[in-house]
């Protein structure tokens, strides 16, 4: 039952920031709109920032389990895209509210967890350090939501060329470093 209210509250919240364009979100527009309690609401969630998480949290684990069941990396890395894209107006939306640097901050994270489980599986960096590793992630991870910050109907027309450039620059043949950790 808390996940079907939990779903109930996050889609509630999806509707004001995209129907509505709720620029101020508050818990007293997210409790009118899904027909609850305050008390309901606070049993669920410690504040709108941590629906915020849960929300994502969510999305990008969908995202993963689509993303890593196709044929091959740049497949799911194209999926990712794919769906980020599909995402964009509530993003955009949640950004242009007054959590949008939360929200930034979340799916900075997020993007930088999916990058480093992928990079896990499919063993993109083998010879680099941890530290290495860490640093190749966060530059990733910030540069692919530089690019979906920006994107354009022009960008999702050339997607797949955008799509194999990023892939190959995130898997192609790194020197081999000495490690100083």
């Amino acid at each position: 039952m808390p996940t079907d209210m939990k779903r109930t509250i996050a889609e509630a919240t999806q509707a004001l920031l995209l129907e509505r364009h709720v620029k101020k979100l508050t818990v007293k527009d997210i409790v009118e709109q899904c027909h609850i309690t305050r008390q309901a609401f606070y049993y669920h969630f410690e504040g709108i920032p941590e629906l915020l998480r849960w929300m994502i949290d969510g999305y990008f684990e969908k995202t993963m389990e689509e993303a890593m069941a196709q044929e091959n990396g740049e497949a799911g890395l194209r999926c990712f895209f794919v769906l980020a894209i599909n995402a964009a107006p509530y993003v955009e939306r949640g950004m242009k509210s007054n959590y949008g640097e939360e929200l930034k901050r979340l799916l900075r994270q997020s993007f930088q967890r999916y990058f480093a489980l992928a990079s896990r599986q499919k063993n993109f960096y083998p010879n680099c350090t941890h530290s290495q590793l860490e640093i190749i992630l966060r530059y990733h991870s910030h540069a692919i939501l530089g690019l979906l910050e920006e994107w354009t109907e022009e960008d999702t027309q050339r997607l797949d060329q955008i799509i194999h450039t990023i892939y190959h620059l995130m898997t192609a043949e790194l020197p081999p470093w000495v490690s100083q950790d």
